[in-house]
């Protein structure tokens, strides 16, 4: 069963999609604004984190593309080392310790 989204626009429901889109906007057109947006829309959730169960996964990546775009920060996946540790001690020699 999907929830029902509040579209009257006192509703903090509308007024977070609303921000998620003009977020996904300056996302696209590259604006400077990203903060601006961010700002207001992170309070909301704080205020009522309610909200953010009705958020769909498409939604937190486009916030969290733009905390990424905004703090500069570059979310990558795990990445895991090839190399064995008994491999690498195997090598070690006397001089080494």
């Amino acid at each position: 069963m999907s929830e029902q989204i509040n579209f009257d626009p006192a509703s903090i429901e509308y007024q977070v999609k609303e921000k998620l889109a003009a977020l996904e906007e300056a996302l696209k057109e590259g604006l400077p604004n990203i903060a601006a947006i961010l700002r207001p829309l992170h309070k909301q959730l704080k205020d009522d984190p309610d909200i953010v169960t009705t958020l769909t996964e498409e939604e937190c990546a486009i916030i969290a593309k733009g905390l990424a775009k905004q703090t500069a920060v570059n979310i990558t996946e795990k990445l895991t080392k090839t190399t064995s540790r008994k491999k690498s001690l195997s090598k070690t020699t006397v001089d080494d310790l």
